[in-house]
C-alpha cells in the first residue's frame, strides 16, 4: 500500500475530513489534497505532523506497521523457532536479529526449515557485516 492510500485510509478511520486534518497538521487543504492523490512526496517534517494529527508513529504512517521493542517468541514462524532452540544459534541471535528475521518476506513468501532461517540469517550477517 501506498503511502496516499494509507493516509487516506488513516484519515477516514480517523473520521476527518481533508480540511479537519489539514487544520490538525496546519497544511492546506489543497496540499493534502495532492498527498493522497500521490502527485506530491511529504517532507519528513509534514510525516511527523500527519502521524501526530493522526494518532500513530511516522512508522506506521509510512508502511502500515507498528514495531514493538520486545519479540513474542512463543509466535515466531515455523523454523526460526527451531532455529531459536539451536544451542549453536540461540546465544547468537539477539531480540535486534530475532525482530527483523521475524518480519522477513520473499516475494510474500517466508523461510518455512530451519535451514532455509539459518541460510537467511547467515546472509544477512555477511552482509551488513561488510
Amino acid at each position: 500500500m501506498q503511502l496516499k492510500d494509507r493516509l487516506r485510509e488513516l484519515r477516514k478511520s480517523n473520521k476527518l475530513t481533508l480540511r479537519n486534518l489539514a487544520e490538525a497538521t496546519g497544511l492546506s487543504v489543497s496540499y493534502m489534497s495532492d498527498i493522497e492523490r500521490g502527485r506530491t512526496s511529504p517532507s519528513l517534517k509534514t510525516l511527523e505532523a500527519l502521524a501526530e494529527a493522526l494518532g500513530v508513529s511516522v512508522t506506521v504512517l509510512l508502511t502500515g506497521v507498528e514495531t514493538v521493542n520486545t519479540v513474542d517468541v512463543s509466535n515466531l514462524p515455523p523454523g526460526l523457532s527451531e532455529l531459536m532452540s539451536d544451542p549453536d544459534f540461540k546465544n547468537e541471535i539477539n531480540d535486534d536479529w530475532l525482530d527483523l528475521l521475524s518480519k522477513i518476506q520473499m516475494r510474500g513468501k517466508r523461510p518455512e526449515t530451519k535451514r532455509e532461517w539459518m541460510e537467511l540469517y547467515l546472509h544477512l550477517k555477511r552482509v551488513l557485516e561488510t
